[in-house]
C-alpha cells in the first residue's frame, strides 16, 4: 500500500514510524511533513494541511491507497469528506463527527443529554451574560473557548477578577480568534488527569494504553498552557477500577451517543479524563491522536497499525484485539525557550545521529525543517520529542532524560519533572 499522512508534527512522525513498521505499507508520503519524517517518507512541504484541493490532487498523482488525516483543523474542516468524495480512502472522522472536538459546547451538550459524567457547565454567546453568571459562581472556575485553539483555549481562573479578564481575553479581544465566539464556563474539578486514546469504527471501541500529559510550560506545573511538554505511559493512576467505570459509563456511551445523533464516528477518540474524588469525569474529547500522547502509546502497540486502521474504516473493529507491550514509555519535549509565546527559530540541531540503531530510544521531530544548506534546523515551539521505553516508568524516565543530552540546538529548553508523579504512585 501507499499511505499519505497529513500533518507535520511529533504526532505525525510517531504515526509514520508505526506505518513504516507495517508489513502492508510499501511507500510513505507526508504533507507537509518535517525533517524527521523526511527520513522515512517522501514529504511535500509546499502543501498545507488546510489545502484540501491540493491534498486530493497530490493523493491522486501519487496513486495513494489511504490518507491518514492526523491534525484537528483539517478533520473539523472536512478533509475526510473531500477525500472520500474524490474516491480516496481516508482514516479519521468526517466533518459531522469531528464536531466532537470542533465545538466544546456541542460535546458538553452531548454529555449532558446522554448522561456521560463531566463537569457542570453553562454556554455563552454574550460576554455580558457570561460576566453576570460569573458574579454568582464559585471560584476557581474554568473558561473554555468553544472552537479549536491549538490546545490552549482553556483558562483556569482563581478569582472573579481573573474570570472577568478571561472573558475579555476569549470573547472580546478574541485572543483565540473565532474559537472564542462562544464560550463554555465549567466547574473546576480536582484530581489526576489521564489521557486515554481509542480506535472507533462507528459502533465498536477499542481503548489503547493510558497516558498522562504535562501541559504547563515550566517545572512544577507552572507557566502557561502549551500543546504538551511531555508524557508518560501507562498512567499508574489509571487502575482496573477506573477502567471498568469508564468502559461502563464513558467510552461506549460516547460512541453510541454520536451514532444516535447521526454523527457516526470512525477514527480516533481521545478521552481527556479527570479522576475526581467522585469518580472519573470527561474533561475534553479530541477527535484524533494527541500530541505527545501518540509518541508514548504507539511505540508500545504490538498490532500492525494498518490492520487497525482498516478495521476502523470497514466497521470490523470487533474482530481486533489491541495489544500493548508490558513496559512503559516516557517522552520529554525539547522546546524553543520562550514557547508558547515568542521564540527564535532556525538553530541547527546536532546529535541526531546518536539515535540511529538504538532500540527503545526515539527522537520524534515536532518542529524541524531543512535550511537552504540542507542542515536540520528548529522550526517551531516544540522541536523534538525525546522518547524512551523501559521495563518500568522509572527506567523509561531515566533513559528519556539521558537521551535529551544526545541532541543540542540554540535556545533548547525542557521541563525536568516529566513523570515525577510516578514517584507518588
Amino acid at each position: 500500500m501507499k499511505v499519505l499522512i497529513v500533518g507535520g508534527g511529533g504526532r505525525e512522525h510517531a504515526i509514520a514510524v508505526s506505518m513504516k513498521k507495517s508489513k502492508r505499507v510499501d511507500a510513505l508520503y507526508c504533507v507537509p511533513g518535517n525533517a524527521g519524517i523526511a527520513q522515512i517518507a517522501e514529504c511535500e512541504p509546499s502543501i498545507g494541511v488546510m489545502e484540501f484541493d491540493k491534498i486530493v490532487a497530490y493523493a491522486k498523482e501519487k496513486a495513494i491507497d489511504l490518507v491518514f488525516v492526523a491534525p484537528d483543523d483539517p478533520l473539523v474542516g472536512g478533509l475526510v469528506d473531500a477525500l472520500e468524495a474524490a474516491g480516496i480512502r481516508a482514516f479519521g472522522p468526517n466533518k459531522a463527527a469531528a464536531i466532537l472536538e470542533g465545538s466544546k459546547a456541542f460535546s458538553k451538550d452531548l454529555m449532558k443529554k446522554y448522561n456521560i459524567p463531566t463537569a457542570a457547565y453553562e454556554t455563552f454567546d454574550d460576554p455580558d451574560k457570561a460576566i453576570a453568571y460569573l458574579e454568582t459562581a464559585d471560584m476557581p472556575i474554568v473558561l473554555k473557548a468553544d472552537g479549536l485553539a491549538l490546545g490552549k483555549g482553556v483558562l483556569i481562573c482563581n478569582t472573579l477578577e481573573e474570570a472577568k479578564a478571561g472573558v475579555k481575553e476569549i470573547m472580546m479581544d478574541k485572543h483565540f480568534g473565532s474559537a472564542g465566539n462562544r464560550m463554555v464556563i465549567e466547574e473546576f474539578m480536582t484530581g489526576r488527569e489521564v489521557s486515554v486514546l481509542s480506535f472507533v469504527d462507528g459502533k465498536t471501541i477499542r481503548t489503547m494504553t493510558s497516558a498522562q500529559d504535562h501541559k504547563r510550560a515550566k517545572d512544577g506545573d507552572q507557566g502557561l498552557n502549551t500543546g504538551g511538554m511531555g508524557n508518560f505511559s501507562p498512567s499508574p493512576f489509571y487502575t482496573e477500577e477506573v477502567d471498568a467505570f469508564c468502559k461502563k459509563y464513558i467510552y461506549q456511551a460516547t460512541v453510541d451517543a454520536m451514532a444516535a445523533e447521526g454523527r457516526t464516528f470512525k477514527g480516533v477518540i481521545f478521552f481527556g479524563l479527570m479522576l475526581t474524588p467522585k469518580g472519573p469525569r470527561v474533561l475534553e474529547y479530541n477527535a484524533r491522536f494527541g500530541d505527545p500522547e501518540t509518541q508514548v502509546v504507539l511505540c508500545r502497540m504490538k498490532n500492525d497499525i494498518m490492520d487497525v486502521v482498516d478495521a476502523c474504516i470497514d466497521g470490523t473493529l470487533d474482530q481486533v484485539n489491541l495489544e500493548f507491550e508490558d513496559n512503559a514509555a516516557v517522552c520529554v519535549v525539547l522546546a524553543s525557550d520562550g514557547y508558547p509565546l515568542a521564540y527564535e527559530k532556525g538553530f541547527e540541531i546536532t546529535g541526531l545521529e546518536n539515535f540511529e540503531g538504538k532500540e527503545d530510544y526515539f527522537c520524534f521531530h515536532a518542529g524541524s525543517k531543512f535550511d537552504a544548506n540542507g542542515r536540520v534546523v528548529t522550526n517551531g515551539g516544540r522541536v523534538l520529542g525525546i522518547t524512551a521505553k523501559g521495563a518500568t516508568l522509572k527506567e523509561a524516565r531515566a533513559k528519556a532524560y539521558e537521551a535529551t543530552e544526545w541532541v543540542n540546538f540554540g535556545n533548547k529548553y525542557m521541563r525536568h519533572d516529566i513523570g515525577k508523579a510516578i514517584d507518588e504512585a
